[in-house]
């Protein structure tokens, strides 16, 4: 059961809807939330090449490194300052850590020890970051060693929970995590499995979902649709209103990946909900 989580600040307004989802995580499931800021080590090294400009005659040289990181380590005091204040305000059990690196190796390592991390779906520098998904929140949901929750922009509670499941193992990890979530805060499940052309086993694997979700005692609805599974689990969500999405992890090398494309990868970049990826 979730009992740790970790959530990722930077002061980004995709921040803030991750804090909001950590918060009401934390007080429905009575767990921990860990605030972690990340001293981006990119912006240090951007200022020692001001320094080395500036020490050769290009620009004044104004120790801008060490004012840089200076600035920056108290801009993080502050947010998780803030940060904490919230979770007493809502009775949420706290904890908050202060870390310079890069920021998806640094969120991946404090991961180990917590059982879900929460960030968002970008992050402070999104103007610099290519297509619908920040680069930190890419590395982050390929290299975290726990379950990540993908937050969108804005926060809603969370009511009409979807799975999308297909029968693979890492289908199977994001099924346990949605019986345990769906059943923590006594909400309703359906699990969709999209099936493709000439693919005759939708019953069988909705069965094989069904006989393992009902110990649980969820209100649960099961249903097959036909076509690729990227296009229709974003279309369902879409048209039907789920406001989160369980699945499983990449299931292939990234180099298949580059060819054939990611079921996983379309999803969180295209979701208009929080996606909850399982490993």
């Amino acid at each position: 059961m979730i009992k740790s989580i970790l959530v990722a600040l930077d002061g980004s307004d995709h921040a803030e809807a991750a804090v909001q989802h950590a918060l009401w995580l934390g007080d429905r499931l009575r767990a921990t939330l860990i605030g972690l800021h990340v001293i981006d080590i990119v912006s240090i090294e951007g200022s020692f090449f001001h320094d080395i400009s500036g020490s050769l005659g290009f620009e004044p040289y104004l120790d801008f490194s060490s004012k840089m990181r200076e600035a920056l380590r108290e801009r993080g005091r502050l947010l998780l300052e803030t940060f904490g204040r919230r979770c007493a305000e809502r009775n949420v059990r706290c904890d908050s850590a202060l870390e310079m690196g890069i920021v998806a190796n640094e969120i991946c390592d404090q991961a180990r020890t917590a059982d879900l991390v929460v960030i968002g779906h970008r992050g402070v520098n999104e103007q610099f970051s290519t297509g619908l998904l920040g680069s930190t929140a890419e590395s982050v949901t390929r290299k975290s060693p726990r379950p990540v929750f993908v937050s969108p922009m804005r926060f809603k509670e969370i009511s009409r929970p979807l799975l999308a499941y297909d029968g693979s193992q890492r289908a199977s990890a994001a099924m346990h995590a949605a019986a345990e979530v769906a059943s923590a805060l006594s909400l309703p499940l359906t699990v969709l499995h999209v099936v493709r052309e000439g693919n005759s086993d939708g019953a069988k694997v909705l069965e094989e979902a069904r006989r393992y979700l009902q110990s649980y005692g969820l209100d649960l609805t099961c249903e097959a649709v036909g076509g690729h599974p990227h296009e229709r689990i974003v279309d369902v969500i879409d048209k039907r209103g789920y406001d989160c999405l369980f699945i499983g992890a990449y299931g292939h090398s990234r180099i298949i990946e580059m060819v054939l494309g990611s079921t996983t990868e379309f999803v969180l970049r295209n979701s208009p909900c929080p996606v909850f990826l399982a490993r």
